[in-house]
């Protein structure tokens, strides 16, 4: 069986370790985890990692968020996978710092990468994994707040956030969606 996991973030430097990046981080530390290097492909940087006798595919969207929609459907198209083998990583405002929410489809919620992978693939019946990146923000700064690195007290735990993260998408693969949400979504 072969996964795609959608890791939603920004390309370049100035956008490396924000909080809108949070996707890219948990790619990254599957790909290390795994020993894995990512290399350019079509729309992103791309790896394979595997585990329990999965192998799930790890990509990094170069199109920058707002267009994420089109390393989605070509991922799917070229890996020949349906979207209920498509897991979508991203960070959200609504859910505490942290805290993690799996579900199986649902609404874009004012993400413009969800949006945009809705838009290309013609459904929101695809699993996401949430995290919280808390609403931290006086009104009208959200785009900078998400486009800021964490704070120092948020990255005292953010790689054990990130790793709870990682072990949900290995799950997810092995063991489904139904009950990997039974466990994250408790927690």
């Amino acid at each position: 069986m072969k996964y795609l996991v959608l890791a939603l973030g920004n390309i370049g430097p100035e956008y490396a370790d924000t909080r809108h990046n949070i996707g890219f981080m948990v790619a990254d530390f599957l790909a290390a985890k795994h020993d894995a290097r990512f290399e350019l492909g079509r729309h992103a940087f791309t790896t394979e990692i595997k585990h329990k006798g999965k192998t799930f595919v790890l990509v990094k969207p170069t199109t920058y968020m707002n267009l994420s929609g089109k390393a989605a459907a070509h991922y799917l198209s070229s890996l020949k996978l349906e979207k209920e083998s498509m897991v979508v990583v991203t960070d959200d405002l609504a859910l505490p710092y942290g805290k993690l929410r799996l579900k199986g489809k649902g609404s874009a919620g004012g993400h413009n990468g969800l949006k945009s992978i809705q838009e290309s693939i013609g459904s929101d019946e695809y699993a996401r994994l949430r995290f919280g990146v808390d609403a931290n923000f006086s009104k009208g700064r959200q785009v900078d707040y998400v486009l800021e690195q964490f704070s120092a007290d948020e990255r005292i735990d953010l790689s054990t956030h990130i790793a709870k993260a990682a072990d949900a998408i290995l799950s997810f693969g092995t063991i489904g969606l139904e009950r990997t949400m039974n466990v994250v979504n408790t927690k």
